[in-house]
């Protein structure tokens, strides 16, 4: 069927600030990684009230709802967990009661990212209002642990659930622009030891923190000289975490270990990270052990489903019929051409289409610089344009109109 772009534009607008309050709701259900339960149940309340099709949840704690039953299944994917809140006294209001006003919704998730999923759940309901039937099935999934593990979602459904989508969009915040790619990412683990002795005596033992003294530095030099990519971006490295054991506070450490937050650009590899570490005149030195952390923290559901903690870069073409689609979409209701660019942070994206090489795509309500920050708001007309866009894109790559 054809697709009167300017009535999908004005049911979205119809519903602004039916999403607005949707997206209140969820920020109000504190929803942090592995305690997500509340939220995906709200999130599938409100899916079978607008009549989307089907509704489950899976084993894991993933929300999936779906519209349609065609040949073309078709997924957009937001993620349900926030991170915390940090320091309290940084909020200007209540980052879970938080408000909206004519021009924005204020909250922690209203950006990162459950502003997307209001605005998929709606384009639901658009969908089904205006008969945008085609041959496709759309898949809408709320998914649980990304902030912990990235993607860890993603391997459950597409290995466990049996779930392939012919491409995934992800509405993690672009600011309703086209997002392509990120940089992939790595948890790397770098160890230490030493002998304990008494502090009054330290020369009878080895101080672990004063060996680990020369990595740190070593790893700071590393990080300027680490690879480069024309559209990704450079690689980089960042000591996050110091840990040490000891008997006591008077007494020699005889442990010290870091945890390495390492943005992998493209051509870079887990194992290449890994080397370049273990290559280190400091690290030689004193035998230290360089390793990758995993991740085996139980879902909401109580289900386990450990994972390395390595997460791939990715890109798609700009001439992908993905792209294409969303290119076409864009211009069908906005006029004008969008923007193509990356997220600077990782995405479920990385399992997507990093492991599983499904196609992944970028566009989402709210700004990358709102992720993990006090304050954090979303915009209520971007809401609303991520609603029009998703309510189009299945029907625009149905009719094949993204193929040239």
């Amino acid at each position: 069927m054809t697709i009167d772009f300017a009535s999908v534009y004005a049911a979205a607008r119809n519903h602004r600030e039916d999403i607005a309050r949707f997206l209140r709701d969820m920020v109000a259900i504190p929803s942090e990684s592995c305690q997500e339960g509340a939220v995906v149940k709200r999130v599938k309340q409100e899916m079978e009230k607008v009549g989307f099709d089907r509704v489950e949840i899976d084993p894991m704690g993933n929300v999936l709802g779906y519209i349609g039953n065609g040949s073309r299944l078709i997924a957009l994917d937001a993620h349900l967990d926030t991170v915390g809140i940090g320091d309290r006294s940084q909020w200007e209001h209540d980052p879970y009661k938080g408000y909206d006003d004519p021009d924005i919704v204020y909250g922690r998730g209203t950006s990162d990212q459950e502003g997307g999923m209001a605005s998929m759940v709606y384009a639901g309901k658009i969908i089904k209002e205006l008969g945008l039937d085609g041959d496709y099935t759309l898949l809408c999934t709320g998914t649980v642990q990304e902030e912990d593990c990235d993607g860890l979602c993603w391997q459950y459904i597409a290995q466990e659930d049996g779930i392939r989508p012919e491409f995934v969009v992800s509405t993690e915040p672009t600011a309703c622009n086209i997002a392509l790619g990120q940089r992939g990412r790595m948890e790397i683990k770098v160890s230490v030891t030493g002998r304990s002795a008494h502090g009054a005596v330290p020369e009878r033992g080895r101080n672990a923190i004063f060996r680990m003294a020369p990595i740190l530095a070593e790893l700071e030099d590393l990080a300027g000289r680490l690879g480069n990519d024309d559209f990704l971006g450079k690689g980089s490295l960042t000591v996050s975490e110091i840990f040490s054991t000891s008997p006591s506070r008077c007494a020699v450490a005889d442990s010290c270990w870091i945890s390495i937050d390492r943005r992998l650009t493209w051509g870079e590899t887990a194992e290449g990270a890994l080397e370049e570490i273990r290559a280190l005149e400091s690290v030689k030195r004193v035998s230290a052990e360089v390793s990758m952390y995993s991740y085996d923290e139980a879902s909401w559901t109580g289900l386990v489903y450990p994972t390395e903690c390595f997460f791939p870069a990715w890109r798609l073409e700009s001439e992908h019929p993905a792209c294409r689609t969303l290119v076409k979409a864009y211009r069908g209701l906005f006029g004008g051409e969008p923007k193509l660019g990356r997220w600077d942070f990782s995405t479920n994206g990385v399992s997507i289409m990093g492991r599983l090489g499904i196609p992944c795509i970028g566009f989402g309500p709210g700004h990358e610089d709102q992720a993990h920050a006090p304050n954090e708001i979303t915009w209520k007309d971007e809401l609303m344009r991520a609603a029009a866009m998703y309510a189009v894109i299945p029907l625009v790559y149905a009719n094949g109109e993204g193929q040239g």
